[in-house]
């Protein structure tokens, strides 16, 4: 499991962090030893008030335990771990707190140890405590048999998950093929006897037709893309001219591209507001699925809770009632069945506390496991809309910068991939043997 310590101040602050369930769902503290107090805060605040006799400005060391999220680790794992730490950094036998907190379907805990030995008055000293929580940690993976983390094999082999923003970002990519927009065109072109009929086929493909600087007669897609209908269609530009008529009706390059950037500027407003109010509900019913989720384990832990302490206080007195009392108690006591008595009481004891808390873990596997399908579901779910929404925004953002950006990038791999079709034609020995040769975009 992960380990992370450091040496703090600010108790009261720290009291507050480890019981808060505003951030966590579910929160116990599992164990207070060494104080006097019987809650968190008032324990803290013992050793604040022991650090002000010595010189030491962070009186407390504080660790998280964090196993690998898909295992199932039951509270001996962690108690074992925590003696370890505790030889390892040489804080036996010192006053601790831990709490456990469960989060999206993961479970850790917390250590608070209090540095200040109260015979010496003086704060422990804790050198190279990452290195040794490091080398700690690493045994911890090899015995239980997780699958290491690189990093904690070599640092420099860390998993870089940490990714900015525009790293997670993937580009939309386009991938036309040249030989199905010839298709394309050639099909418009059979059908339209007239431009005003062409116009309105290419329209219906999503190309635009406008007036070209050489080339007479072009054709704008939605990105903005030119295509020069004599070369698409297949035709001569005499042939074009006599069909079409004057190119100087039709609107310029620049005309057209402002247009198209204008209507699909506003198209992708109303796709992007859409998609964040998709996203904002989806969100809320997923936090309203989690509240709910919460508070019914919450009850599940309560009554097994008081289903615990119901069957300990039957049991307990039915083990009180094996030790006989008056006379009967003090001849057990001579013929030593008393204590073989106690003896089997203390076993069965032991027994039903290990049972408690195993049947205790089992149900909080059980929430664990829940939490996670939920988690899992609203990660995919809005990782999904995220995704969308950004794209839109850089579709949006693409078409405020048609007019400047042009050539794109896009045009070039474009106009590279045609021109390869265009060579590849002329050279013979692929003419016996073209099986659509479609270059990658």
């Amino acid at each position: 499991m992960i380990l992370k310590g450091s040496q703090r101040s600010g108790g009261k602050q720290l009291a507050a962090h480890l019981l808060k369930t505003e951030d966590n769902e579910h929160v116990e503290v599992h164990e207070l030893r060494g104080f006097m107090s019987e809650d968190l805060p008032s324990a803290f605040n013992e050793v604040h008030a022991v650090s002000k006799g010595t010189r030491a400005r962070q009186p407390f060391f504080s660790l998280s335990l964090s196993p690998p999220p898909n295992e199932r680790v039951p509270i001996e794992v962690f108690e074992t771990a925590i003696e370890q730490i505790e030889q390892k950094l040489g804080l036996e036998n010192q006053p601790r707190v831990v709490v456990f907190h469960e989060k999206e379907g993961r479970r850790h805990a917390h250590v608070v140890w209090s540095r200040i030995d109260t015979d010496e008055m003086k704060a422990i000293n804790l050198p190279f405590y990452k290195m040794k929580l490091k080398d700690l940690s690493r045994e911890l993976y090899l015995e239980h048999g997780w699958k290491i983390p690189p990093g904690i094999v070599d640092r420099k082999d860390r998993n870089p998950l940490n990714f900015s923003r525009e790293e997670w970002q993937q580009a939309r990519r386009v991938g036309l093929n040249p030989k199905e927009v010839k298709r394309t065109f050639q099909e418009c072109w059979a059908i339209s006897d007239n431009c005003n009929a062409f116009s309105q086929a290419l329209h219906s493909k999503g190309f635009v037709l406008a007036r070209g600087d050489r080339r007479g007669f072009v054709a704008v897609d939605y990105r903005g893309e030119t295509y020069a209908i004599a070369r698409y269609t297949g035709v001569k530009t005499k042939e074009a001219r006599d069909r079409l008529g004057d190119p100087k009706t039709l609107p310029s390059i620049e005309q057209t591209k402002a247009k198209i950037a204008v209507d699909m500027s506003q198209k992708l407003q109303q796709h992007l507001a859409d998609a964040e109010a998709t996203k904002t509900k989806r969100s809320a019913a997923f936090e309203f699925k989690r509240q709910r989720l919460v508070e019914e384990q919450r009850k599940e832990r309560q009554l097994l809770e008081q289903s615990h302490n119901k069957r300990w206080d039957t049991e307990t007195k039915e083990r009180s009632q094996r030790l006989s009392k008056g006379l009967m108690g003090i001849w057990h006591r001579l013929t030593c069945k008393y204590e073989k008595t106690k003896r089997q009481n203390e076993l069965d004891a032991l027994v039903a506390f290990q049972r408690d808390r195993q049947e205790k873990d089992e149900l909080i596997f059980k929430h664990i496991q829940q939490r996670q399908q939920l988690s899992l579901r609203q990660r995919s779910e809005i990782h999904t809309h995220e995704l969308e929404i950004e794209l839109l925004r850089q579709d949006i953002e693409d078409y405020r910068d048609l007019k400047t950006a042009m050539p794109s990038k896009l045009k070039e791999e474009f106009r590279n991939a045609s021109e390869k079709v265009r060579k590849t034609k002329k050279m013979k020995k692929y003419r016996d043997n073209d099986r659509g040769y479609e270059p990658e975009l």
